[in-house]
């Protein structure tokens, strides 16, 4: 055989072993076992970290009828031996609607091979119900599933065609065969395949073929103990990986133990050992690499989950809170919370995930069948891990219960994954994180997640100390008219949207510079000044309405005028950024707000922006106006088609520009609100960040920008007044500004309010055991005759959206017409 030390190493290195190399380790001496064990631990926890997985799953046992005669098998019944040939739909769905109930998100569909081949009574129960085959059944019945729950079809079929493969893809999330064993001897006369035609393993991979073609994620794995021998095992796995390699679309690899069951040809037949069980699994680690999902069921090896940890699964596969395990009817499934307590007991986290894993969710245009795209994003996080809560930006929800266990949990550093330690430890020393690195904070989950949390408050309480600071200011957005098109905005007059959010308006100067007036009788210190971007303003537009603000307010900080305006505005002069941020400064501007930069990514713009200003122009428009002495805040705005490594890279982009200028005052998350933008109406987002991804936001915000950006805010618009608490506890040191009238969050669908009080403001910081601190735009101290007025401030005046007027305009070759107020607006190329 190979050097034991030669493989070990490749192992180490994470290099691929050859069909040789993993051939030999059949003859590998028991001497090097724990070794072998700990090099699959490890392999392990470079692809998964701490977390375990499993799906909430209800089993559905649609035919026990099959042609097939394997001899361990009492899932397969005669006729005679069963009240009806298949579940009908209604019970199927009965099942379903109650699984659902109980927080399941699979529904596992499981069946014989083609039972009509062999059944007189399969093919004549088909026929009454109109199908001419059992996988016909099943697709109609999948459907029927997608259609009326929540549930995402898993289906077990068995050996398929290219074309049956073609029908359930639309239907089902994933796909599974067993390929049980890659040995012909198997099938042999006296063995346990022995009159199965479909456990013919060429037959079987075949279908694991096809399905690659078919673009399926796909399960498949080894059943042990059935009278194979090792090196048949690791035949097995490397056919199995063979496969793999050609189309990339096995998500897991079950490594199953043989039970004995009773009435069976092999219900004396020996169990596989608990060693030789360990031995297998961590083998398929080596194979398999560190990024392959393995998994063992739990409920076949009670006692020892902790022993099945170590040697190198990251899955517990799917689990049930309602049915019983079909296949194994003797082995019940493990109580989910034993099953939590046990993962933990081996150093892991368990998670929830869905049937497809997190992998192929955030690539599902390239492995889900578009019937499914908007589905499986609706209850997605931004990892590929189902939303387990009810929890949703902008809504008045509770806080999930989970999360916050978490989030004040006093963790023993033991539990913390090593690699967690060490990147908190540069982080909180200041130094620049990789990219990959705050993508591993951004996967933080259960001790891993307590440890951000922690160690970001630890620098906010070094940094701000116990003040909690805010300012009583003013939205003003002057237009709600916008030629551009980004499909995560619901604030901005498009077509058919008027029923939904108002009539198009366009502020004029005197009803600006009363709601300025009005601000400052309030104790406000600052407007806060954006809008569409309406096709007749031009530069001179921004500039007069700062002469505007100024002539009502002299005293007002104005804080106007996202990137996206300042680059429109130099345009339409014909001059230069930073020519035109000097002339906004001597007309008024005191600091920019960061926004239009949703996410700093091209990636994610091309999808959600793409007629916007790109990464390096914001970045471009923001240096400029640093450069100019014009300092502003920094906004990132996450949880719909973006991913994790998107979040790192806007970071880490705002944290370099802001080493080389120092003008970021601040840094505000700002979670995505679904439910009125266009992108989520079209199915083609997620329902916005989940309320764990929003605390860590914040937190790793923190953690990137020591030493930097001294002020991380949380929006009480986007997270309500809990949220923000929670947030105090994760690193954040201010809440923003009392605001006034909020417009843009609202016509998303959030329904926080559009004011919070300086005195709210007081309750809820106070109520952290924080101190409270009004603060100007720029973090300084406000005179006690400004925060008297704020806190003696009447109620608000109605306001006035100016109704628009008519115009048209060319743009290139663009036109945009808007009608007389009350209409639509129309765009035509």
């Amino acid at each position: 055989m190979a050097d034991w030390q030669t493989l070990a190493d490749k192992v180490r290195h994470q290099t691929r072993l050859s069909h040789a190399e993993a051939l030999s380790l059949a003859e590998l001496s028991s001497e090097h076992d724990d070794e072998l064990l700990a090099l699959a631990g490890n392999l392990r926890d470079a692809g998964f970290r701490n977390v375990v997985t499993y799906s909430r799953k209800v089993f559905l046992p649609l035919t026990h009828l099959c042609r097939d005669v394997c001899h361990y098998c009492t899932f397969a019944k005669t006729p005679k031996r069963i009240d009806s040939p298949y579940l009908s739909v209604d019970q199927v769905l009965d099942s379903v609607r109650e699984a659902e109930k109980m927080g399941c998100k699979e529904a596992l569909l499981t069946l014989g091979e083609k039972p009509e081949l062999r059944y007189k009574a399969a093919r004549e129960a088909l026929a009454d119900m109109g199908f001419a085959t059992t996988l016909e059944y099943v697709a109609h019945v999948a459907k029927r599933i997608l259609d009326e729950t929540s549930l995402l079809p898993h289906i077990n079929a068995g050996c398929m065609t290219a074309e049956e493969i073609a029908m359930l893809r639309p239907v089902s999330a994933s796909m599974g065969i067993m390929l049980e064993s890659a040995s012909e001897r198997l099938a042999e006369k006296g063995m346990p395949h022995y009159g199965s035609p479909d456990k013919d393993p060429a037959i079987r991979l075949e279908t694991l073929r096809l399905a690659g073609e078919a673009r399926v994620p796909f399960t498949s794995g080894i059943l042990i103990g059935i009278g194979e021998t090792r090196r048949e095992r690791i035949e097995s796995l490397l056919a199995l990986r063979d496969v793999h390699e050609q189309h990339g679309h096995l998500q897991e690899i079950i490594v199953q133990n043989f039970r004995a069951k009773p009435d069976t040809k092999m219900a004396q037949a020996p169990e596989p050992d608990l060693q030789e069980l360990l031995w297998t699994i961590a083998v398929c680690r080596l194979i398999f690499g560190s990024n392959m999902s393995i998994q063992a069921p739990p409920n076949l090896s009670p006692g020892v989950l902790e022993k099945i940890v170590g040697a190198g699964i990251n899955d517990w596969g799917g689990v049930s809170p309602l049915t019983p395990d079909f296949v194994n009817p003797e082995a019940p499934w493990p109580h989910l919370d034993e099953l939590s307590r046990e993962t933990a007991v081996a150093g892991k986290y368990l998670q929830e995930r869905l049937t497809i894993y997190p992998s192929y969710v955030t690539r599902f245009a390239d492995w889900l069948a578009p019937e499914l795209h908007e589905h499986v994003l609706s209850i997605t996080d931004a990892e590929g891990f189902p939303r387990v809560d009810s929890w949703l930006t902008g809504q008045h929800t509770e806080l999930p219960a989970e999360d916050l266990r978490w989030l004040g949990a006093d963790v023993a550093e033991a539990r913390v994954s090593p690699e967690i330690k060490d990147i908190l430890a540069r982080a909180m020393a200041g130094e620049a994180l990789p990219e990959g690195d705050v993508v591993r904070l951004f996967q933080s989950r259960g001790p891993d997640f307590s440890a951000v949390i922690r160690a970001a408050d630890s620098i906010r309480q070094a940094v701000c100390g116990e003040r909690v600071s805010y300012v009583v200011n003013r939205n003003i957005n002057y237009t709600n008219i916008c030629y551009f098109k980004c499909q995560f905005c619901a604030f901005s007059k498009g077509k058919l949207s008027e029923n939904l959010r108002g009539k198009p308006y366009d502020l004029s100067a005197e009803e600006i510079a009363r709601r300025c007036s009005e601000a400052w009788d309030r104790g406000a210190t600052e407007v806060c000044m954006q809008g569409g971007i309406h096709p007749e303003y031009t530069g001179q537009t921004y500039l007069d309405i700062l002469a505007t603000v100024r002539a009502a307010t002299p005293d007002m900080h104005i804080h106007a005028f996202s990137p996206l305006e300042v680059w429109q505005g130099a345009a339409t002069l014909g001059l230069e950024v930073e020519t035109f941020l000097k002339q906004l400064k001597q007309a008024g501007l005191n600091t920019l707000p960061g926004t239009a930069a949703e996410i700093l990514d091209d990636e994610v713009r091309a999808i959600i922006c793409p007629d916007k200003i790109d990464t390096q122009q914001w970045l471009g428009v923001m240096e400029a106006a640093h450069n100019v002495g014009l300092r502003s805040t920094a906004t990132i705005m996450f949880g719909h088609v973006d991913r994790l490594e998107h979040w790192a890279r806007h970071l880490l982009r705002v944290r370099s520009l802001q080493a080389r200028t120092g003008g970021f005052t601040e840094f505000v998350p700002l979670p995505f609100v679904a439910s009125e933008a266009p992108v989520y109406l079209k199915g083609k987002a997620r329902r916005g960040p989940t309320f764990r991804e929003s605390v860590l936001m914040h937190a790793v915000a923190r953690l990137v920008f020591n030493g930097l950006i001294s002020n991380i805010q949380a929006s009480w618009v986007k997270l309500g007044h809990n949220g923000v608490e929670a947030c105090l506890n994760a690193g954040v040191n201010d809440v923003g500004g009392t605001l006034m009238n909020e417009t843009i969050t609202r016509a998303a669908g959030a329904t926080h309010g559009q004011e919070t009080s300086p005195q709210q403001m007081d309750a809820l910081i106070r109520a952290m055991q924080r101190e409270p601190q009004q603060r100007t735009t720029l973090y300084q101290a406000v005179s006690e005759e400004r925060q008297q007025a704020a806190r003696q401030a009447g109620a608000l005046l109605d306001v006035v959206n100016t109704p628009a007027k008519k115009y048209e305009r060319e743009r290139g070759r663009k036109k945009v017409l808007v009608k007389n107020a009350g209409s639509e607006l129309i765009a035509s190329s």
